[in-house]
């Protein structure tokens, strides 16, 4: 994403939110002066508060929305590092007993070792492809 693309969109979502939070006041307040006298003054100003929580909410969440999609690629791309780690760990135990191929005494220990680091690699793969189609 452009700077400038940040740029406008972090301003435009701080617009957005202020005349939400201002629009949101304002009717509580409208409201609670054209409310009869019998209800309670703390049920107005609870009303008056939600409103303007919702709206907030709601300015805050536009805010938020492009770093929503860039944390959660940054997770997919973290979390494909850190499968990797695992892919050289157990890649580099499947080398050493490399020899026990076929027969020999840790010919189980070599399958499982080959195994699970297939999974991790695809793990890690599967990882990197949905960071990059998102």
């Amino acid at each position: 994403m452009k700077p400038q693309n940040i740029g406008r969109t972090l301003g435009i979502g701080l617009r957005i939110a202020g005349r939400i939070a201002g629009q949101s006041i304002a009717a509580g307040a409208q409201a609670a002066a054209n409310q009869p006298a019998s209800q309670s003054a703390a049920r107005t100003a609870g009303k008056v508060a939600g409103h303007a929580t919702r709206g907030l909410g709601r300015g805050i969440g536009g805010f938020l929305k492009p770093f929503r999609r860039v944390g959660g690629i940054l997770m997919l791309e973290v979390t494909g590092v850190f499968f990797f780690l695992f892919v050289v760990v157990f890649g580099r135990f499947a080398w050493i007993t490399r020899m026990d191929y076929t027969q020999g005494p840790n010919h189980i220990k070599f399958l499982v070792y080959s195994g699970v680091a297939l999974v991790f690699l695809y793990l890690t793969v599967s990882s990197f492809w949905r960071a990059r189609r998102k």
